[in-house]
């Protein structure tokens, strides 16, 4: 099992497609003609991030009015996109948090970037911790 895509609802549709594209470095691409503002981000060919506008304040009731999400994980892969994504970050201005993941048995050390991008919604970059290294 794979993870197929996660959807971001939220009020600032524009702001969350620039972050996703300029920053984490997704594409934006083709998205069937729902009847709900939105867009669909690829990596590597699949839609990964769909982003879908928040058309009512949060009040219950329809599944498509509250901003919401908890986070959102990328895995980084190697020392060059990890530190591409760092450059983004730093010449965007957008702010961010890092943490070390321990060691856990077989699995490595981790390093992880954590990046508010809007009210409840957390984006989440992690790598192998010998990729954050300078």
């Amino acid at each position: 099992m794979q993870l197929d895509h996660a959807t971001v609802v939220t009020a600032d549709l524009e702001t969350a497609r620039r972050f996703f594209v300029h920053v984490a470095g997704l594409t934006e691409g083709a998205r069937p003609p729902f009847s709900v503002a939105g867009y669909w981000l690829y990596a590597d060919g699949r839609p990964v991030v769909h982003l879908v506008e928040a058309t009512a304040p949060s009040a219950g009731g329809s599944l498509r009015t509250a901003p919401r999400i908890d986070h959102i994980a990328f895995r980084l892969d190697s020392a060059a996109e990890w530190q591409a994504l760092l450059d983004r970050l730093n010449a965007s201005g957008v702010g961010y948090q890092t943490a070390r993941v321990p060691p856990m048995g077989p699995q490595e050390a981790a390093m992880q970037i954590f990046v508010a991008l809007a009210p409840g919604v957390v984006v989440e970059f992690v790598t192998a911790l010998h990729h954050a290294q300078p």
